[in-house]
């Protein structure tokens, strides 16, 4: 037991436990797959891409990885717009510039805030359903989605109620 103790320390020392991409620090312990799915815009498949392409196994430990390949994948990341078709892509010709991009981290949530801004200005039917704070892509509301605090008819606070009436009424 005494022989696999400084073997752990060892493959401590080598292990990376936070990896930076933009501004987002991925898991170091996991897979690359599964380190590259934490972040925002990048899902299984875009993960498997950018691994193949990139030249690294998906399944290693990401904090193992030596420091080419870590600016290997980086970069990847980066540069994924460029080298996939634009159907792979999560921003196709843009409002605004008319570029197909492929955002990932806080620029996706930004350019999302964006998107509902802009429909709240023009007043689109999707823009009023986000300003009421109701479903927007056609789900059921009949019975979901309630924000109120009940739902149904609570008969003990109408039986006090009446209560309070009768009660008030004998007195007079």
């Amino acid at each position: 037991m005494s022989a696999e103790e400084p073997q752990d320390e060892q493959d401590d020392d080598d292990l990376q436990y936070f990896v930076r991409i933009g501004q987002t620090d991925l898991d170091g312990t996991k897979s690359v797959e599964r380190s590259l799915i934490e972040m925002n815009g990048i899902g299984r498949r875009t993960a498997r891409i950018i691994a193949d392409k990139a030249g690294v196994d998906r399944t290693a430990t990401f904090g193992r990885l030596d420091d080419d390949a870590i600016d290997a994948v980086v970069e990847k990341v980066e540069e994924y717009a460029d080298e996939v078709p634009d159907w792979l892509t999560n921003r196709q010709n843009d409002f605004y510039t008319g570029e197909t991009t492929h955002e990932v981290g806080n620029e996706l949530q930004m350019s999302r805030r964006y998107d509902i801004n802009r429909m709240k200005m023009i007043s689109s039917y999707k823009g009023v359903r986000h300003k009421k704070g109701q479903k927007v892509r056609g789900q059921r509301t009949k019975s979901t989605g309630r924000t109120e605090g009940t739902i149904g008819v609570n008969v003990e606070e109408i039986r006090e109620q009446e209560a309070e009436e009768a009660a008030e009424e004998g007195d007079e």
